[in-house]
């Protein structure tokens, strides 16, 4: 009994030992698992069968490595062949059949037990499952190598604003260093480009959200100013306290000189740095929302050069734009504070004043700039002279509407050009019912051309040497169904203006042409037909020359009796374009007369460049021949100085015998004016005059 109760006592510890060891092997919550030499499951706890979603019996008589990858089998051979005390070692895991459990990691130990002859019994292995801590470690593995190797620019910095670590990026785009910046306040960066004001807006943001983003202007080591979008993110603890604040920066500084490029590209006139027309429009509706604001008023003023086309057509567009630059200065420096100058296209500036838009403060503007456009240019060694007509509208004296002011001015403008240039000109209603009146008599001429309301008449042109009547010229008359006949003085300049000259033109070309064979038949077959042809045509109608000769040769008509008149101006603005047009006239025999000679500024050279075969003397000349002694000098001197070129001249206007003989004894060859007939309708000339 003694004995027998030795022997239990002997026992208890071990009993204990392997109670314990059951308790500790089905309770932990580590996975562990028992194997023999060959990798045979024995045993396996709770914990590993739940880790694996199986039941604990599913394991026995299976082999490890029939349910699962052998990627570790190396390790366990490895183990068994050398008798390694433990080994441990972590594996990521994939199990087969359960893929939506993803990949998972394990720490594991793996301890062979040997028997009492030193070889391995079995072998015992712990896993713990260490997934999220794989996953974030991981995770600030990439967390590192994007903030590191990004292109955008990091920073990070304390809850007390100091710098505590920069990326690559941020020491490319900024040159400064980590040594350089860490444990520094960012304002090391500060430009002073930006007011006190917008850096308490961003702090005032952080505060109340955590977050800012927006643009600014930062300054890099080399003094070289960035533009940067950023980004601040504020970090919390887990005591909601701040503990870090991340700041992320891009530039945007080729971003934003491309953008500049672009708006400069749309908004500024590149040859004298002025606003342009579209940007004159946004600035001139600001002034007129800020004077309706304030009830306050402001003048708008078109400046517009007075024969500027001349310098260019003359001395070439670099000169002219020399002189553009120079008159912009000159406009700048006449005016006051708060004023908007622009430059509008070619010769035309515009200038809003929102202070002193009294009349006489007005009239001060004016009269300066006037003066000071007047005085001479010296442009490449060049001296001009030029002067500028000035149209001026005032908001909301004359209009409240953007455009309609835009037009007064514009209106007022041509006034000053129409008044003698060199002047200015404010918008009255009398202008606003004149360019009313222009704009209905325009549509009225549309409709005239349509409905056959324009007519030709003819006047005689008298040979003196014969007294015969050997020529006539078509003038154009317009019978208006409610006005009657429609002086030319005030039809022509908007036909013009509109383009309708062209059309109109085209037409009385074939006109004459189609009565021309009459006019041979009844009064002499060399008759010729005078026909007045505007600038406008040779310079807008490509294919005037071309057309008007086939039309006569369709018509069997000579194009000598053809005579095209033109003025003066068409020679002074020639282009290559009309040139090639009066040479081709001129070279299939269709004769040229010079009209109004002596109230322009023709040359003699143009005279023999283009072969003109008539000048006519003004009717201005002719009218006071019998009471004005210098107009018989001035007449005698055209007419003698046309022979010496062989030019015939034609005198318009006689109206007195008187006038006849002096102009016959001056050696005038031709003649016309009510002396011999007032223009008459093409149907009564040939009654009146085919005896002539």
């Amino acid at each position: 009994m003694k004995q027998h109760d030795h022997v239990d006592q002997a026992d208890l510890p071990t009993r204990q030992q392997l109670a314990l060891a059951e308790t500790y092997f089905n309770h932990s919550v580590s996975c562990l698992v028992i194997l023999d030499r060959d990798y045979n499951f024995i045993r396996v706890n709770d914990a590993y069968a739940r880790a694996c979603r199986r039941d604990i019996n599913d394991f026995v008589g299976h082999n490890h490595f029939d349910l699962y990858p052998s990627d570790v089998k190396a390790i366990f051979d490895d183990v068994v062949r050398t008798k390694r005390a433990f080994v441990t070692f972590t594996r990521a895991f994939e199990f087969v059949d359960q893929p939506e459990r993803g990949i998972t990691y394990w720490d594991w130990t793996l301890v062979p037990v040997l028997n009492a002859g030193g070889e391995i019994e079995f072998l015992v292995f712990s896993l713990v499952e260490v997934t999220e801590r794989k996953r974030a470690e991981e995770a600030l593995r990439v967390a590192a190598l994007v903030y590191l190797h990004s292109s955008e620019a990091m920073m990070v910095t304390d809850a007390n604003n100091r710098i505590l670590a920069i990326n690559d990026a941020f020491t490319h785009m900024t040159g400064y260093g980590a040594s350089e910046v860490l444990g520094k306040n960012p304002r090391l960066f500060n430009s002073g480009l930006q007011p006190k004001q917008f850096y308490q807006a961003m702090w005032q943001a952080l505060e109340q959200h955590g977050r800012w983003q927006g643009e600014l202007t930062d300054r890099a080591k080399d003094g070289r100013l960035i533009a940067i979008r950023l980004i601040i993110n504020t970090v919390f603890d887990a005591a909601g306290k701040i503990d870090r604040r991340v700041a992320l920066f891009s530039d945007i500084t080729e971003r934003q000189n491309t953008e500049r490029v672009i708006w400069e590209q749309a908004n500024i006139d590149s040859l004298t740095q002025l606003p342009n027309r579209h940007r004159f429009h946004a600035c001139l509706d600001q002034h007129l929302q800020q004077a309706v604001r304030s009830n306050g008023e402001l003048a708008l003023l078109l400046v517009d050069l007075d024969h500027f086309k001349e310098i260019n057509d003359t001395l070439g567009h670099e000169i002219g734009d020399l002189l553009l630059i120079d008159v912009a200065r000159r406009i700048a420096g006449c005016l006051p504070p708060q004023t908007t100058l622009a430059r509008l296209g070619g010769d035309e500036f515009a200038i809003v004043i929102a202070q002193a838009v009294d009349r006489a403060g007005i009239d001060t503007v004016a009269g300066k700039l006037l003066a000071a456009l007047a005085t001479p240019y010296l442009v490449q060694e060049e001296t001009l002279f030029i002067s500028a007509s000035i149209g001026i509208a005032r908001f909301p004296t004359d209009t409240q509407e953007i455009d309609l002011l835009l037009r007064q001015a514009d209106q007022a403008m041509y006034a000053a050009k129409n008044n003698g240039r060199n002047r200015y000109c404010y918008f009255t209603q009398a202008l606003q019912q004149a360019a009313q009146s222009r704009m209905k008599l325009t549509n009225e001429l549309r409709q005239a051309v349509a409905g056959q309301q324009l007519e030709i008449y003819l006047q005689p042109i008298v040979d003196l040497r014969t007294g015969h009547m050997c020529k006539a010229e078509a003038l154009l008359r317009w019978r208006h169904p409610q006005r009657g006949l429609v002086s030319p003085d005030e039809f022509i300049g908007l036909a013009e203006i509109s383009g309708l000259i062209i059309e109109i033109g085209d037409w009385v070309f074939r006109q004459a042409v189609d009565f021309l064979p009459q006019l041979r038949a009844r009064c002499h077959p060399d008759f010729q037909i005078s026909i007045n042809v505007s600038p406008i045509q040779f310079q807008n109608d490509a294919a005037l020359s071309t057309r008007w000769l086939a039309y006569l040769a369709q018509h069997g008509m000579p194009a000598s009796g053809l005579v095209v008149e033109i003025t003066e101006g068409l020679l002074l603005d020639m282009s290559a374009e009309v040139k090639a047009k009066l040479l081709a006239l001129a070279d299939a025999g269709v004769l040229l007369a010079l009209d109004d000679f002596g109230t322009g500024y023709s040359s003699l050279a143009y005279l023999r460049k283009f072969d003109i075969d008539y000048l006519k003397i003004d009717r201005a000349f002719v009218r006071n021949l019998d009471t004005s002694a210098d107009d018989l000098v001035l007449c005698e001197a055209i007419i003698a100085m046309a022979h010496k070129l062989g030019l015939d001249v034609i005198a318009e206007g006689v109206e007195t015998s008187t006038q006849r003989a002096m102009l016959d004894a001056a050696g005038c060859d031709l003649v016309q004016g009510y002396l011999y007939s007032r223009p008459v309708p093409m149907a009564q000339f040939l009654t009146l005059f085919a005896a002539c």
